[in-house]
């Protein structure tokens, strides 16, 4: 996931490396049969390409504001659901950083941990900062845990 304008630039740079790298392997491989090694490669290329355009497009999507709602299917989603609404509230990490009166690198830190060592309380603090109401269910797995 893109979490930065630096991320974003560099994920951008690096999809146009990807482009120029399928267009030469498919003028290699030519439009005649391919060998199977080719092939190969031409598929994990745009497979890479592929990857790196959803990430961009999400990373679009979010930054627009089109998108309010964020899904979490479990608690290891929450931190992915924090940034992206700070993305979709078109906020740096600065940003945040200043509205919670901590540094800029302890968002950083927070994010690229996926905020496991950020408290519940800071991660409560968090979403109020952002303006952003979770709601989530708790459901017993096995009830013959108990």
């Amino acid at each position: 996931m893109i979490t930065n304008e630096l991320q974003y630039r560099s994920t951008k740079a690096h999809l146009a490396k990807f482009d120029e790298a399928l267009t030469n392997l498919v003028a290699r491989a030519g439009s005649g049969h391919r060998t199977r090694l080719a092939q190969l490669e031409i598929d994990a290329v745009e497979a890479l390409a592929s990857d790196l355009r959803n990430q961009i497009e999400e990373y679009e999507r979010l930054r627009s504001g089109e998108v309010l709602i964020f899904e979490a299917s479990s608690l290891d989603g929450l931190a992915g659901l924090l940034v992206r609404a700070r993305i979709a509230r078109q906020w740096s990490q600065r940003d945040l950083a200043t509205a919670l009166g901590v540094a800029e690198q302890q968002i950083q830190r927070y994010e690229s941990t996926d905020y496991r060592a950020a408290s519940l309380g800071r991660i409560c603090d968090v979403a109020d900062a952002l303006g952003l109401t979770i709601s989530e269910r708790g459901e017993l797995r096995d009830t013959s845990a108990a």
